[in-house]
């Protein structure tokens, strides 16, 4: 059973910091892509951020500069540094991993996290 547990949601005031993470749990051998999504009430899930298992990363525009995304291939971990956030920044934030593999010789599956709430407040 893979399992996403995401951590490091809350308030925060404008132009304060968060660090979110999302660990990956059970029996992995590989994981392709991770990345962060988010939903804010009223509008459509959006990409935020991702990282290739090399490293290459892209960004929402609306992020770039202000957000940091990373990686711990061994820990099968994924983060997101969000600084100087802003009140449009307010969404629940949800973890997705692209192709995970439990073996070497598994197909690859897409597994979302639960979502953790981030709250700014102007």
């Amino acid at each position: 059973q893979v399992q996403l547990v995401e951590s490091g949601g809350g308030l925060v005031q404008a132009g304060g910091s968060l660090r979110l993470s999302c660990a990956v749990s059970g029996t992995i051998f590989s994981i392709n892509a991770m990345g962060w999504y988010r939903q804010a009430p009223g509008k459509q899930r959006e990409l935020v951020a991702s990282i290739t298992h090399g490293g290459s990363t892209n960004y929402a525009e609306s992020v770039k500069g202000r957000f940091t995304i990373s990686r711990d291939n061994a820990k099968n971990t994924v983060y997101l540094q969000m600084n100087t956030l802003e009140p449009d920044d307010t969404a629940v934030y949800y973890c997705k991993t692209e192709s995970v593999r439990r073996m070497a010789w598994s197909p690859g599956y897409d597994y979302w996290g639960q979502g953790t709430q981030v709250t700014v407040s102007s």
